[in-house]
């Protein structure tokens, strides 16, 4: 049987390496690895469709749902999560001390829809009672500008929304007070730079720790999708990627475990490996569905009380959601 040729584009994860250097080859498929930034991917993906697999925002994939005909299939693997209290950083002179102050706020975001601010406002609405359209958001990049929303958005009439200038950026902005947080998934230079700059959450191992323990959340951020006329030609495709996701993924985990010399460059790796064991528990990064489903109904209802997606689906409308019985799992 001849190997179909397929390319994927994905950041070059320790998760993926395998599928990046060909340990893992999935049966019947003829893989190229494309490493690539996830922005590049994103917007080359969602733009123009180029890869027949890609990386993708979870929260711009549940939005391509709503449209007519969805272009993409979601895979359960996730080769990217984020505990995100860590990436909310204030402006101290807007007199915010805790979450509830954000109240009444211009926040700065990259983009309204990616995935990192959508559980952000998730986390603050139902943990500390914020709720999204309680604060005024402004759009554009970090540190350079330029920076549009890469979907259309059609949001509720109480979501304040705006664009900055042509040469604003979010962190000389926050810096000067002209907005008074940041939600993102990078950090602004100015926090190293401006004393009256600082996390939220300044303790946000402990309080990351602590939300894991009470929900089971290590919130995730990307899935990897699948161009649908990729999978109504070869139906088979879903499950063989599926099987060497998985396959990369224990590889990670071993390097992880190896200990004659370090693969990774942290002197005290064995210590943060058994401190996140620990907390997390064992399969703490494990694809799948069902050890996944209350990680996806979870981000599925914010994303639809925020307005981005039309209905409120489930964790399995979400993966694969767009498939036909042909090539389910």
């Amino acid at each position: 049987m001849s190997r179909v040729p397929l390319t994927f584009a994905c950041v070059d994860y320790d998760r993926t390496r395998a599928l990046q250097d060909g340990r893992v080859r999935p049966e019947g498929i003829d893989l190229t690895f494309l490493a690539l930034p996830v922005e590049e991917t994103f917007y080359r993906q969602l733009r123009h469709r180029e890869f027949e697999i890609s990386e993708m925002s979870l929260s711009s994939y549940a939005m391509t749902l709503d449209l007519e005909d969805p272009p993409f299939v979601a895979l359960p693997v996730f080769p990217s999560r984020y505990f995100r209290h860590q990436s909310m950083y204030v402006n101290t002179r807007s007199g915010i001390r805790r979450p509830e102050d954000l109240a009444g706020k211009r926040i700065g975001i990259p983009e309204y829809q990616m995935t990192a601010s959508v559980w952000q406002r998730g986390i603050l609405q139902d943990e500390y009672g914020v709720a999204p359209a309680s604060m005024e958001y402004v759009t554009g990049a970090i540190e350079q500008s330029g920076r549009d929303e890469k979907l259309t958005l059609d949001l509720p009439d109480d979501i304040r929304i705006s664009a900055i200038g042509p040469r604003d950026n979010l962190s000389a902005m926050l810096e000067e007070g002209r907005i008074d947080a940041i939600f993102s998934a990078s950090e602004p230079s100015c926090l190293k730079r401006a004393e009256h700059v600082r996390h939220l959450f300044e303790n946000y191992v402990e309080v990351e720790k602590e939300y894991f323990a009470r929900t089971g959340i290590l919130p995730i951020m990307h899935t990897v999708v699948v161009r649908r006329d990729v999978l109504e030609a070869h139906p088979w495709v879903a499950r063989e990627l599926v099987k060497a996701f998985d396959a990369s993924l224990r590889i990670a985990y071993d390097d992880l475990a190896y200990r004659s010399a370090l693969k990774t460059m942290l002197p005290w790796l064995n210590h943060h490996v058994a401190d996140t064991v620990a907390t997390l528990g064992e399969g703490y990064w494990d694809y799948g569905l069902e050890k996944n489903r209350h990680v996806l109904d979870t981000f599925a209802r914010y994303s639809f009380e925020q307005g981005l997606t039309k209905k409120l689906r489930g964790a399995d409308e979400l993966v694969m959601g767009a498939a036909s019985d042909s090539y389910r799992l």
